[in-house]
């Protein structure tokens, strides 16, 4: 290989489930690139969503997956959304190494008007509200978190405003979800896969992040403003690449994305690092919930008392407690000294909204 050849390293197949970083030194990008399979059917098996519901919950989910797998210590990442759109609420929580659950409610009338209409897309669904993403690292540090108004747009929209006004770098997302046909043993079945990628623009000198200054005088004959303020000319090359990506690119298991990878970048030399697994993984246990209850009051705790049981559902993954009150109806000081960590499983009693990433 001479000097002036672009490096081409793909080595393995990252498969399903699974975040592949890569880096193409010739245009100073570095992204992420990910196609999600059974690990996303069985996250969405367990909830009775409708389509429309079931593919913003996955673009979430790709979304969540592509940004969590940056982090470089333990923590969790979490995006959260409130709206008053017809999906009231989304959650969904990467925890590292790469645990992935997700949660949305939604209203069921509102949703059907909207798929009747022909409008249940993301954007839609989501309506007007705030986007919470949120960086835990744990009870001895302080949470970072940057907030974004959600308008209609879609999530790739939402990424994009983001990545300007809070991060502060150039960061073009694709996302991609749908329910496809795939033959099993002879028969059809339906199976949900979802895929996205993002690349940034990272280049060792950092004014070159920031768009070019307008020339002094007239505009050249012909010359528009966007042309002349434009962007580093790498990065509107990256750009442009990312956007030739149809949607079958990222859901297609015949198109990995270390395929795809290749077909965007080859020209340019495309290097991709080891594939961070990600998984359908709930961290809900009975510990975990009691803790939460030991912190209500008595009265929270009576009001949540039916047939002489507390009953506890998971709304993440589904999975149901069962509590004897005595438990939580003791000392009161006993249970204000209780080690418990929040979380966003439904608590009966509970009326406020789960917190971002509790």
């Amino acid at each position: 290989m001479t000097p002036d050849q672009p490096v081409v390293q793909i080595e393995g197949n990252a498969g399903d489930d699974a975040v592949r970083p890569f880096q193409v030194e010739a245009l100073d990008v570095r992204g992420r690139a990910l196609q999600l399979g059974p690990a996303l059917d069985a996250l969405l098996g367990r909830h009775d969503y409708p389509t429309s519901v079931s593919k913003l919950v996955a673009e979430a989910v790709v979304l969540a997956a592509l940004l969590g797998t940056s982090l470089k210590f333990q923590g969790k990442f979490i995006l959260q959304t409130k709206t008053e759109g017809p999906v009231d609420l989304l959650v969904v929580e990467f925890r590292t190494p790469g645990d992935l659950r997700a949660y949305a409610r939604f209203k069921a009338e509102a949703v059907a008007e909207a798929e009747a209409a022909g409008e249940a897309t993301p954007g839609k669904l989501l309506g007007q509200g705030i986007l919470a993403l949120t960086i835990d690292q744990g009870e001895e540090m302080q949470r970072y978190q940057g907030i974004v108004a959600l308008d209609g747009g879609s999530l790739e929209d939402v990424a994009h405003t983001y990545f300007r006004q809070s991060e502060q770098i150039p960061t073009r997302v694709r996302l991609a979800a749908a329910e496809l046909m795939v033959r099993e043993d002879g028969r059809a079945r339906r199976h949900w896969r979802a895929g996205g990628l993002l690349a940034q623009f990272m280049p060792s000198a950092p004014e070159r992040m920031k768009p070019r200054d307008l020339p002094g005088g007239d505009l050249p004959e012909g010359a528009s403003i966007e042309e002349e303020a434009g962007e580093d000319d790498a990065w509107q090359e990256a750009q442009a690449t990312v956007g030739t990506i149809a949607d079958i690119e990222l859901l297609d298991s015949d198109v990995p994305v270390d395929r795809l990878l290749f077909r965007l970048f080859h020209e340019r030399g495309v290097r991709v690092f080891d594939p961070v697994p990600v998984r359908d993984k709930c961290n809900c246990s009975r510990e975990r919930i009691a803790g939460i209850l030991r912190q209500f009051t008595a009265e929270a705790i009576e009001a949540s008392i039916e047939d002489g049981r507390i009953h506890v559902k998971c709304e993440f993954c589904g999975t149901k407690y069962d509590y004897d009150p005595a438990e939580f109806l003791g000392n009161p000081e006993d249970r204000a000294g209780a080690d418990g960590e929040g979380t966003t499983e439904a608590v009966p009693g509970a009326d406020a909204d789960p917190p971002p990433g509790s």
